[in-house]
């Protein structure tokens, strides 16, 4: 059996390499046929975190059987947002106007580039609640019956995987031939989903369940809100009006109260883009929102995993806001200048989570016992989570803000001149 754990491993490893220079990934896919193996024999591996014994919560599992996934109770365990997760996983395969299985084959894609065994068992699990997902899953190396959309989907999900600037102006012309601007941000938001879940299952090493694996014939919620679209543009939705609206009570609410944690841009432009989808949206904002309210991580160090996820993907947009949310915080502009050469100018705390928070962002199959076992000695064991948590935002954020090419808010780029000078974001033009 070991030998077998140790020849699957160095297959995947070998087949994934860590981010280059430039802050793009060179992941090449693994099988199906590898993933499974390696899937089985992970069903005993050992968690980093405590799996908590979770009953009675809505939809812990996205196909609503009454079983519940280790992803659920390790969030359990280490956070009070396990409900806003469950609605989370579920909402992003499920919600919006982009087909199921379209979306639950990109994170199946997204699990053959990482080599995620655990991700797989979910994915692969869910296509096979459908008529389609399960044709889909038959046909996957050759892609036979394949439609020119969901192979469009693929391609754009691998791409932005593998490198946030990675989609071309003419790879974002071809998808727009089959998708329209909200589906766009739907397809966008789900790679970016499936970015942050792999590094939260991966770095808390979460064993694979059996019942995942041996489910044959999972059954599909039903699905009450989904209809694909006719129209070649994207129509305002009552949704969307709604969620503008309340982003505004939000804004002026927060003007009559003490200064907040936050940046100070009224509504940013990455949440401008998310109300084309505010299902998904609302779904992303909830976990957000009650993971913040009772983090032990203090501000300053969320703020510089933020910074060293964003400096290693190479992302304009997030890495304008941290230099401004640091500045905000009373950030020695020096100390700013010089986290842009190397590590000097960091505290041994901070520097234990920017190093982690790297390798996380680099290759999530490359965490090991030691790394989270330093993290957690460093910032206990909720700590250690948020840290992941944190990392795993900002593998979500990156592709979103910079893969769709977002502009930087006036305040933000105000700010990075006056740290960095007129010519400072040279570096970051597309």
């Amino acid at each position: 059996m070991k030998f077998i754990t140790l020849t699957i491993l160095i297959t995947i490893l070998a087949a994934v390499s860590f981010a280059q220079d430039d802050g793009s990934l060179n992941l090449q896919p693994v099988s199906l046929t590898t993933l499974e193996r390696s899937a089985r024999i992970k069903i005993n591996a050992n968690p980093r975190v405590p799996l908590a014994d979770v009953r009675d919560l809505k939809n812990a599992d996205a196909l609503e059987s009454p079983n519940v996934p280790n992803y659920i109770r390790a969030m359990a365990n280490s956070t009070k947002a396990a409900p806003q997760y469950a609605n989370l996983v579920q909402t992003f395969v499920f919600g919006g106007t982009v087909s199921p299985e379209t979306k639950m084959a990109m994170g199946l894609r997204i699990a053959q580039l990482y080599g995620s065994p655990y991700l797989y068992a979910q994915t692969s699990r869910w296509m096979r609640a459908s008529e389609r997902g399960r044709t889909m899953l038959v046909d996957w190396d050759t892609r036979r019956s394949f439609s020119d959309s969901e192979t469009k989907a693929l391609t754009y999900g691998e791409k932005l995987t593998n490198d946030i600037h990675g989609v071309t102006d003419i790879d974002f012309a071809d998808v727009r031939g089959s998708f329209n601007d909200s589906q766009i941000v739907e397809l966008t938001m789900t790679v970016c989903f499936f970015n942050h879940f792999v590094r939260f299952i991966e770095a808390v090493n979460l064993p694979v369940e059996a019942w995942v694996l041996d489910d044959k014939s999972p059954k599909m919620p039903v699905i009450t809100s989904f209809s694909v679209p006719k129209a070649r543009i994207s129509l305002v939705s009552d949704k969307e009006l709604d969620a503008g609206t309340l982003a505004l009570a939000a804004i002026k609410q927060a003007q009559t109260q003490p200064p907040p944690q936050g940046l100070g841009l009224g509504i940013a432009n990455s949440q401008r883009a998310m109300m084309r989808v505010p299902d998904l949206q609302a779904a992303w904002r909830d976990f957000g929102n009650q993971n913040r309210q009772t983090w032990s991580i203090e501000r300053n160090i969320q703020l510089q995993i933020s910074f060293a996820v964003s400096m290693v993907n190479g992302c304009r947009y997030c890495t304008l806001h941290q230099v401004l949310g640091l500045r905000r915080l009373g950030v020695d502009p020096k100390k700013l200048l010089a986290m842009k050469k190397n590590d000097e100018a960091l505290t041994p705390r901070e520097l234990t989570a920017v190093d982690f928070a790297r390798k996380l962002t680099k290759q999530p199959a490359s965490i090991t016992d030691e790394d989270f076992a330093k993290l957690k000695k460093e910032f206990g064991e909720s700590g250690a989570v948020e840290t992941v948590l944190q990392t795993g935002a900002f593998a979500f954020m990156n592709r979103f803000t910079d893969g769709l090419r977002l502009p930087s808010e006036d305040e933000a780029v105000k700010t990075y001149k006056e740290i960095y000078g007129d010519g400072s974001l040279k570096q970051y033009e597309f």
